[in-house]
């Protein structure tokens, strides 16, 4: 893979060359170079002599790892924000000066604290769109549970911002359903904060074991992802502001479900029966 190094320089680990005048030529580990139009890149292990001149594979996935642990992150940032300045904020200043004073989004957002799953960018929301709230495994817990961070937010938007949509996005290869899945109720109470927060999820891994008790682990895992949506999405139905808000057809709940492999969502919506004034969730539309 390709690692291209504009403007500044960058510490070369001893696996690191250059092409320098149509010639591959091998650098010593140093802190500065000279770059000028040569271009970096980062050797891959390959089944040549190569490999022999620069060590074992071993070696060098243990090179790579110690470039990306010594990589300055910090000043990426730093460039990063310049670039949103320099190329967003600049440009639509009265927009952004206007969201300094007050936000008013119409759809409020709760996913999942996962680093492969931020709801803006999958979803395309830009700023001042969309009220948002993560947490391990996007749970939403009933009323009578108590306050959570993710419930306070819920009745700031809703009953303050009085957003329109209200959408619990999960995903799949969920760390916080594994954990779910892989505790044992019968050998010990949980330990960990973490296991404490996702048995909020028991109901819905109750369900799947029930159902799909043929099936893998990961393939359980797979299930109980989805199950748990529906019931985070049938929880916000305990709050008496959001009910009221539903049957009114002032706020609209969805469900959704992000395939990390294959870039796809599974969506339900909340639906109620107006002759049994019951709610459910309804059947799903796929986009892909």
């Amino acid at each position: 893979m390709a690692l291209t190094l504009c403007g500044r320089a960058r510490r070369l680990v001893s696996a690191t060359s250059v092409y320098s005048n149509g010639c591959l030529q091998r650098l010593q580990q140093t802190d500065r170079f000279q770059l000028g139009d040569a271009k970096a890149i980062r050797l891959l292990p390959r089944r040549t002599n190569m490999v022999q001149e620069l060590g074992s594979r071993e070696e060098l996935l243990q090179e790579n790892r110690d470039t990306e642990t010594s990589y300055d992150f910090l000043g990426e940032m730093r460039q990063r924000f310049l670039r949103f300045k320099r190329q967003k904020y600049l440009p639509q200043i009265e927009k952004f000066q206007a969201l300094a004073i007050a936000q008013s989004p119409k759809v409020m957002v709760i996913g999942c604290a996962d680093s492969r799953v931020c709801p803006s960018y999958v979803l395309g929301f830009q700023p001042g769109e969309a009220f948002t709230i993560r947490n391990v495994a996007n749970l939403i817990t009933p009323i009578q549970n108590g306050p959570t961070e993710t419930n306070s937010a819920l009745e700031f938007a809703v009953t303050t911002l009085q957003v329109e949509n209200i959408i619990v996005m999960g995903h799949s290869n969920c760390g916080g359903i594994a954990a779910l899945m892989n505790h044992q109720h019968h050998l010990e109470q949980p330990s960990s904060l973490v296991e404490r927060w996702v048995m909020n999820g028991k109901a819905a891994k109750l369900r799947t074991q029930e159902a799909s008790s043929h099936l893998s682990f990961d393939e359980q895992c797979r299930n109980c992802e989805k199950e748990s949506i529906k019931d985070s999405v049938m929880n916000l139905i305990t709050y008496p502001w959001i009910r009221d808000r539903v049957k009114s057809g002032e706020v609209k709940i969805h469900g959704c479900y992000y395939n990390l492999s294959d870039c796809s969502i599974e969506k339900w919506r909340l639906s109620s029966d107006k002759n049994s004034n019951e709610f459910y969730v309804s059947e799903k539309e796929i986009w892909n």
